[in-house]
């Protein structure tokens, strides 16, 4: 497999009034933290990656293949949205049995699948629960166990913390990071909290009104003053 993991070559999407422009290239098994203010293009360029979004030109790669024409079910990526995006009446272990087969033709091997990755995010014997009677951590559990039965290289999480109080932040940060270590996987993480980005990350890519403007080891960009966008989301102001 590649040693990059993403591949972006002046690639350009028209988002309303807006005109995003995206290039990077992302190291392989490193946990990126994707930062900026509202509306600076960090959901669209993961729908870009993950091909929900298609640009109006330029290159994708993933792990060195072009993605274009490529849809997102046949793409190396699993993607966890803010909203978890499980079904409410489905309970838990079917939600999860929909990353293995979205027809839910399930064997007696994916059932283990689906109970070994609940037990791995810390939700064994959950798998009669509805996603309702769960609270904001558990159902994000629950969209990270989907993502890890789909067994995908890269790993795209937009805003996974947004709704969780500071502990269970932690906690969260913390399973990410093992789960990180036993899949050998990369991960891009939407946050807006600089303390999310300071304790998981390897790299930033920040972006700013729909560019990427720094792309950074973490120790750099912790460290940088020359941009005005970052000063303000790092507190430097």
């Amino acid at each position: 497999m590649s040693s990059v993991a993403v591949t972006l070559e002046g690639v350009k999407v028209r988002f309303e009034n807006m005109v995003l422009t995206f290039d990077c290239t992302v190291e392989a098994g490193e946990i990126v933290s994707v930062a900026g203010a509202s509306g600076s293009g960090k959901t669209t360029l993961f729908n870009v990656i993950a091909g929900f979004e298609a640009p109006e030109r330029g290159v994708v790669r993933v792990f060195g293949e072009e993605m274009a024409g490529r849809p997102p079910a046949e793409r190396p990526v699993s993607m966890i949205f803010q909203e978890n995006n499980l079904f409410a009446h489905l309970d838990v272990a079917t939600n999860v049995g929909f990353g293995i087969s979205p027809s839910l033709r399930l064997r007696s091997a994916d059932r283990k699948r689906i109970d070994e990755a609940l037990e791995r995010v810390g939700l064994a014997g959950f798998g009669r629960r509805l996603p309702p009677t769960l609270s904001g951590g558990e159902r994000q559990r629950v969209a990270l166990a989907r993502a890890l039965v789909r067994h995908r290289p890269l790993l795209l999480l937009d805003e996974p913390f947004a709704a969780l109080d500071p502990g269970m932040r932690a906690e969260m940060r913390e399973l990410l990071a093992d789960l990180h270590r036993e899949e050998d996987n990369t991960i891009l993480v939407i946050t807006h909290h600089p303390e999310d980005l300071s304790k998981l990350s390897d790299s930033v890519l920040f972006l700013d009104k729909g560019h990427i403007v720094a792309h950074d080891s973490l120790d750099r960009f912790l460290k940088r003053r020359d941009i005005a966008a970052i000063n303000r989301f790092l507190g430097n102001e």
